[in-house]
C-alpha cells in the first residue's frame, strides 16, 4: 500500500470518527447544557489527538524528505 493511500485512509477514518461522535453527542437525550459541555470536552480531546497525529505525520514527512534528498545527491 502506498503512502498516499495510507494518508487517505487515515483521513477518512478520522473524519468518519469525528462526524459519528458529533452526531452521537448531538442526538443523545440530555439537556442542552450537558450536551454543550460534552461536545466542548470532546472537541478539546479531539483537537489534541489531531495535533498529535499531525505532528507524527510531519516528522514522517521530514524523514522521507531527508531520505529523498540524500538519494538525489
Amino acid at each position: 500500500m502506498s503512502q498516499h493511500n495510507s494518508g487517505d485512509i487515515l483521513s477518512s477514518f478520522l473524519l468518519g470518527g469525528i462526524i459519528g461522535a458529533a452526531l452521537g453527542i448531538l442526538f443523545a437525550p440530555e439537556s442542552g447544557k450537558k450536551t454543550r459541555k460534552k461536545l466542548n470536552e470532546w472537541l478539546e480531546d479531539t483537537t489534541d489527538d489531531v495535533k498529535v497525529k499531525v505532528e507524527e505525520i510531519e516528522k514522517d514527512l521530514k524523514k522521507k524528505k531527508e531520505q529523498v534528498l540524500k538519494h538525489i545527491n
